[in-house]
């Protein structure tokens, strides 16, 4: 592997900023998030600004937001993955049949990232954003593609001494203890979360496969405790299978005929 190169690390870094707290920043809030020197600041945000990577907020000087051309990339690569807009059309279908609010999300390293949201339009309902990240072991749709993974796989992202956060008093923080949520993650081909990270909120999700059988995504539903019991918990596994099989033909795979 080659040698990271200092500058394009650091101006990466100042776009990922962007990816909290309300979209924009000042050059001192990127020094003091970044712990940077302030005329490298300058300059990385000169050299940013002048490839329409971010722009001035109007009326605001010396605050900045992204710009067009993040948008242009990130537009690019929905277009050829297909995943994100065709997760967007499922999951607004599952969401027309249960009211819940539905998300398609994909692993990256050992967190969750949501691609493709539909809320429900009950006013008590899960508030999240496509695009937002989580821990993997905290949500239904993590541990789903992590029971997913290769056992080396999931060994070199989860090790035996990994210090696994809690976002609730319900969240998973012992590996061994997440191993064994997983194998039965494994069994059922459903995975499911009680309040996990959320003590307001349980979800369940099934698998997203490509066309060569892999797992590349998983759809949950999310429900408010008030309206989650065992028996809702086993409608919305059955309507998260179905959603995840019909996004998985979208996307070429082909479930083998019993």
């Amino acid at each position: 592997m080659g040698r990271l190169v200092p500058a394009v690390t650091r101006a990466l870094d100042i776009l990922e900023l962007f990816l909290d707290g309300d979209g924009t920043l000042s050059a001192p809030d990127i020094v003091r998030k970044l712990q940077l020197p302030r005329t490298t600041v300058h300059e990385l945000v000169t050299t940013l600004a002048a490839r329409s990577y971010i722009v001035q907020v109007p009326g605001q000087p010396g605050r900045y937001r992204l710009g067009v051309r993040p948008y242009q990339l990130g537009s690019r690569y929905a277009e050829q993955l297909d995943l994100a807009a065709e997760g967007q059309h499922v999951a607004r279908t599952v969401a027309e049949t249960c009211d819940e609010t539905v998300h398609v999300a994909i692993l990256e390293g050992t967190d969750v990232i949501y691609i493709a949201k539909v809320d429900s339009t009950h006013a008590v309902r899960m508030v999240s954003a496509a695009g937002r990240r989580l821990p993997a072991h905290c949500t239904s749709v993590g541990k789903m593609l992590l029971a997913s993974l290769p056992e080396p796989e999931l060994a070199a992202r989860v090790p035996d001494d990994a210090e696994l956060i809690a976002m609730t008093p319900n969240s998973i923080t012992e590996p061994a203890a997440l191993r064994e949520v997983l194998a039965e993650i494994r069994r059922r081909g459903i995975a499911v979360e009680s309040r996990e990270s959320n003590p307001d909120v349980s979800c369940v999700a099934a698998p997203v496969r490509d066309r060569t059988g892999q797992v590349v995504a998983a759809l949950s539903i999310s429900v408010p405790m008030i309206r989650w019991s065992e028996e809702r918990r086993a409608e919305l596994e059955q309507l998260a299978a179905k959603g995840a099989a019909e996004l998985s033909e979208r996307l070429g795979h082909r479930s083998v005929a019993a």
